[in-house]
C-alpha cells in the first residue's frame, strides 16, 4: 500500500494527500526523498516543470511499467544552439515589426495632405492629436496583452491582433472628409492591434536565444524600427503621389498583415517560456499582482522604464514634426518640399542601421570590461544626441546641409539603445514576467512619452507663433517647441546612468532565482507511473512507502 502526497506547487504551499495506490503492482524503485528549503533573498517563484523527462506521457497497456531512468540534468543548461527554425522565426517577426512601423509613419509622411483633407491646415495641435490617440490606444492595451502573453498562447494572441490592426488600417482609408474625429478614433484602434504584436513578439525571441546571441537577434529585430520608419516616409509618400491620394498609402499594408498571420500560424513554433535559459523547462506563471509588485521592486526595470519614456517623448515628437519643420524650411528657401519625406526616410534608415548596430556591438565589446555596459551605452546615446539635435533645429533655416547632417548624427545616438532596452529587461526579469514587464514599460513610455509629445509640441508651436503665417514664423515657432526634445534626451540619459548602478545586482537576482528553481527540481525529480492513468511526471516526495 502506498500513500501518495502531491508536492506543493510553490515553496510555501501545503502538501495534498492523494488516494493510496490500490493496484499493488509498482515495481521496486529506489526512491530518493529530498526537500530543499526556499533560499532567503530569492523571490518566491513556482518550481520549474520538466519538459524533457526520459519517460514521455503516454498510455500504458496491461499494467506494464517502464524501467526508471536517470534524468540527464545536463539538459538543464541554457540552449546555445537553438536551431534553424529559431532563426526563421526571428526573420518573420522582424518582417512583421517592419510592416508595423511602415504603417505607423505613413501618417507622418502625409501629414500636410491629411490636414488639408480634413480642414485643419493651420491647426497643428489637432494634427498632433492623430498620433496622440494612436499612442493612447497602443499604450492602454499594452499591459493587457502583456498579461495574456505571459499566460496564453502567444501566436494566437498576435495573430488576432494583427488581423484587427489590418481591418482598422484599411477602414481608416475610407473615412469621409467631414469626419475627422472618426479618423482619429480609428487610428486609436489601429494602436490596439499594434500593441498585441509589439508587446509579445520580443519575448519569443528572448525564449529562443540567450546571451550575446540573444542580443544579436534583438539587434536584427529592432532594425525594423528605423528601416520601417524610413520606408513609411518613403513608401507612404510615394504611394500617395502615385495615386494622387494619401488614402491609398493605408490600403497596401493590410494585405501584407493577413500574409503575416499565415506565417505566424504555420511557420513559427512557439517556444516554452524561458526555454533558452532553462534548457527546455517550463516555468509556471504567478498571480498578476505578484508580478506587478516584483516589477516595482526591481530598480533597474524602473530606471530603464523612465529612460525609455524619455526616448519615446523625443522620438515621438521628432517623428511627427521634424518632417514638417524641414518642409517649412524648403518652402522658406523657395525649394520644392516633396523631397523632404524621402530625404528624412533615407536619413532615418541609415541612422537606424548604424545606431542599432553600433549600440549592440559596442555594448557586447564593452561587457568584457564592464558588466554595466548596456545601461552605460544607453546613457551615452541619449546625452550625446542632445547637442546634435540642438544644432540642427537652430541652423536649419540657413544651413540645410548642416541640419540634415546633425539630424543624422542625433538619430544615430538615439538608436544606440533601441535593442539594448529590451535586452536589459530580459536580463533582470524572469521569463514568465517579461511580457507583463514589457507591457507596463510600453504603457509608461507612451502614456508619458509619445502620447503627449506630438500634441504638446504642436500646441506650444501654435502658442509661440500667435497669428504669424509666414514660412519663417511657422518654422521658428516649431523649432522653439522642439527644443523640449533636447531637454528630455538629456533627462533620459540620467535615468540610464541610474540603471547602471543597479543592473548587476538585479541581474544576479534573476539568475539566482532560475538556479534555485532548477536545483529544487533536480533534487526532487523522480518518475512514478500509475497503472491506470497515462504515465505522468511527479516527484520523489509524492510517494511515501
Amino acid at each position: 500500500m502506498l500513500t501518495l502526497l502531491r508536492e506543493p506547487r510553490n515553496c510555501n504551499a501545503s502538501w495534498e494527500i492523494l488516494p493510496a495506490d490500490k493496484g499493488g503492482i509498482l515495481k521496486d524503485t529506489v526512491l530518493t526523498v529530498a526537500k530543499m528549503a526556499a533560499s532567503k533573498g530569492i523571490e518566491d517563484e513556482p518550481l520549474l516543470r520538466s519538459l524533457d523527462s526520459p519517460v514521455e506521457e503516454r498510455p500504458i497497456d496491461n499494467h506494464v511499467l517502464p524501467e526508471p531512468e536517470d534524468h540527464d540534468f545536463a539538459s538543464d543548461v541554457p540552449i546555445t544552439n537553438p536551431g534553424r527554425r529559431a532563426y526563421i522565426s526571428t526573420i518573420i517577426l522582424f518582417l512583421i515589426n517592419l510592416l508595423n512601423y511602415v504603417d505607423r509613419y505613413t501618417i507622418a509622411a502625409n501629414l500636410i495632405a491629411i490636414q488639408a483633407t480634413y480642414g485643419i491646415k493651420d491647426n497643428d495641435s489637432l494634427a498632433g492629436l492623430v498620433q496622440t490617440v494612436f499612442i493612447i490606444g497602443y499604450m492602454i492595451t499594452s499591459p493587457v496583452f502583456g498579461f495574456l502573453g505571459d499566460r496564453y498562447p502567444r501566436t494566437i494572441t498576435m495573430s488576432a491582433g494583427i488581423l484587427f490592426w489590418a481591418a482598422m488600417t484599411l477602414s481608416g482609408s475610407f473615412v469621409p472628409d467631414n469626419m475627422f474625429w472618426l479618423f482619429v478614433l480609428i487610428r486609436g484602434l489601429v494602436g490596439v492591434g499594434e500593441a498585441s504584436y509589439t508587446t509579445i513578439s520580443v519575448t519569443i525571441i528572448g525564449d529562443l536565444f540567450v546571451g550575446n546571441r540573444r542580443t544579436q537577434m534583438l539587434m536584427f529585430y529592432y532594425f525594423a524600427v528605423p528601416v520601417g520608419s524610413g520606408l513609411g516616409y518613403i513608401a507612404g509618400k510615394g504611394i500617395a503621389e502615385a495615386f494622387q491620394d494619401w488614402r491609398w498609402a493605408l490600403r497596401v499594408t493590410p494585405a501584407l498583415g493577413v500574409l503575416s498571420v499565415l506565417c505566424i500560424l504555420f511557420i513559427i513554433k512557439e517556444p516554452t517560456r524561458g526555454q533558452a535559459e532553462t534548457g527546455n523547462h517550463a516555468i509556471a506563471s504567478q498571480r498578476y499582482l505578484e508580478d506587478l509588485k516584483a516589477l516595482l521592486k526591481n530598480k533597474t526595470y524602473l530606471f530603464t522604464t523612465l529612460g525609455f519614456t524619455s526616448i519615446a517623448w523625443v522620438v515621438g515628437g521628432l517623428a511627427l514634426w521634424l518632417v514638417k519643420l524641414m518642409e517649412l524650411v524648403y518652402d522658406y528657401n523657395g525649394w520644392k518640399d516633396t523631397s523632404v519625406s524621402f530625404i528624412f526616410g533615407a536619413v532615418t534608415c541609415a541612422a537606424g542601421f548604424l545606431g542599432v548596430a553600433l549600440g549592440t556591438v559596442g555594448a557586447q565589446a564593452y561587457r568584457r570590461y564592464n558588466p554595466r555596459a548596456d545601461a552605460l551605452v544607453c546613457a551615452f546615446g541619449n546625452i550625446l544626441a542632445a547637442p546634435f539635435l540642438f544644432v540642427g533645429l537652430t541652423f536649419a533655416a540657413t544651413q540645410v546641409g548642416l541640419a540634415w547632417a546633425v539630424i543624422l548624427l542625433g538619430e544615430i545616438c538615439l538608436f544606440l539603445n533601441w535593442a539594448l532596452v529590451p535586452d536589459i529587461l530580459m536580463q533582470v526579469l524572469i521569463p514568465v514576467r517579461r511580457s507583463t514587464g514589457n507591457g507596463m514599460q510600453l504603457l509608461s513610455g507612451h502614456l508619458l512619452g509619445d502620447a503627449l509629445s506630438p500634441y504638446i509640441l504642436g500646441a506650444v508651436a501654435d502658442s509661440i507663433r500667435g497669428g504669424g503665417q509666414t514660412y519663417f514664423e511657422r518654422y521658428q515657432s516649431l523649432a522653439y517647441s522642439l527644443y523640449m526634445a533636447v531637454f528630455f534626451s538629456v533627462i533620459g540619459g540620467g535615468f540610464f546612468l541610474a540603471a547602471s548602478l543597479t543592473i548587476e545586482g538585479d541581474r544576479e537576482h534573476m539568475q539566482a532565482t532560475l538556479r534555485d528553481c532548477q536545483q529544487t527540481e533536480a533534487e526532487q525529480g523522480i518518475i512514478v507511473v500509475s497503472p491506470v492513468q497515462p504515465a505522468t511526471i511527479i516527484t520523489n516526495e509524492d510517494v511515501i512507502i
